[in-house]
């Protein structure tokens, strides 16, 4: 049980599902946490960013506020499922290769759940939603498994994760000298440009320093944000979750995956090359203050991508990469707003 348990934000009704449940994918055991009101509702598979972040996860149990959603409303409509990806949280094992912890793995895994959930709530399709590098895996599933899905709702979509970092590096120069920090920009001159091949030195680097800037979380006069700090350690009140759990989320599942080789394998993660088309309604959620991820890769990428369906670029106004509580709420409701998708579907049947 979590060190500092608090008071759920919500319960879930007698005749609900509140649970965690083991299952195997790839290999081995991994975790999900699902909440519904009613076993009867569609189900909405949601993707954690990271890697090695798993937040919406396991931890997320009872809690409306995660950095990407709300979720008190949304279990009235769907059967919400988030779960901690391969080597994180509660889906850390000390047995897993880390030669398995690749993104065409995690891709894999994805896969293998989007089945069992299927086939578990015996529904044809699911709703999929995802957030930062989490959307890099949902646009590959998409692709993986045509047919298996309502809509997507990519929250912070990443394209090209080297295209991205290079953005960043420009924006943290920029900064750096904006502010006199010459310790910063000798620094982030050094690295040199992305795609970093050398490895997890160079991209180190950039990560630091966006953390020094606080790339992930915007606040002013008028804007505050809880903050990562107290975002990340509410993994300590989670009922399920104990310490080794976090250290797990945040030290060795980070340490599993982020190899020098998953670095040097990041500019093949492209998904303006390898998903020219979907046929699903897509929209793209996107902080308005987000530099950490940066939204005119996605605007881009919207207004190219083949589809017979609905795509949307949505605005959230008070937001950096980890969404506003403000923001939050907005987003839950325009995924509740995505079940309009299935009347839709049954009357052009």
């Amino acid at each position: 049980m979590g060190f500092f348990f608090r008071k759920p934000d919500f319960y879930i009704p007698e005749g609900g599902i509140d649970k965690l449940e083991n299952i195997t994918l790839g290999g081995f055991q991994q975790t999900i946490l699902i909440q519904s009101c009613s076993p009867k509702n569609p189900v909405l598979l949601f993707l954690h960013g990271g890697p090695s972040m798993p937040l919406p996860g396991v931890s997320s149990r009872g809690k409306n506020y995660t950095v990407a959603t709300n979720t008190k409303e949304l279990v009235k409509h769907f059967t919400v499922v988030f779960w901690d990806q391969r080597g994180t949280g509660k889906s850390y094992h000390k047995d897993i290769p880390q030669t398995s912890m690749t993104f065409e793995q995690l891709v894999s895994d994805a896969a293998e759940l989007t089945d069992f959930l299927r086939e578990t709530f015996h529904q044809e399709k699911i709703f999929l939603a995802a957030h930062s590098f989490g959307t890099l895996i949902g646009m590959y599933l998409l692709n993986k498994q045509p047919g298996k899905f309502h809509t997507y709702v990519g929250i912070s979509q990443i394209i090209s994760w080297t295209e991205n970092d290079r953005a960043g590096l420009a924006w943290l120069k920029e900064e750096a000298k904006r502010r006199g920090d010459y310790k910063a920009l000798n620094e982030l001159e050094a690295v040199g440009e992305p795609p970093f091949i050398k490895g997890y030195k160079q991209w180190g680097i950039l990560r630091k320093w966006q953390m020094r800037y606080s790339t992930l979380v915007y606040q002013d006069d008028n804007i505050k944000h809880p903050g990562l700090a107290r975002v990340s350690l509410g993994m300590l009140t989670a009922k399920e979750y104990v310490l080794a759990d976090v250290f797990h989320s945040f030290y060795s599942g980070f340490k599993l995956i982020y190899t020098d080789e998953f670095i040097r394998n990041i500019p093949n993660i492209n998904v303006q090359k390898e998903v020219p088309s979907v046929d699903i309604p897509v929209t793209f959620i996107h902080g308005r203050k987000d530099v950490h991820v940066h939204a005119h890769f996605a605007e881009d990428y919207l207004n190219t991508l083949k589809t017979n369906h609905e795509k949307k670029f949505i605005w959230m106004e008070k937001s950096a990469h980890l969404f506003h509580p403000d923001d939050t709420a907005l987003i839950e409701q325009h995924l509740i707003n995505e079940l309009s998708h299935i009347k839709a579907e049954v009357i052009n049947l």
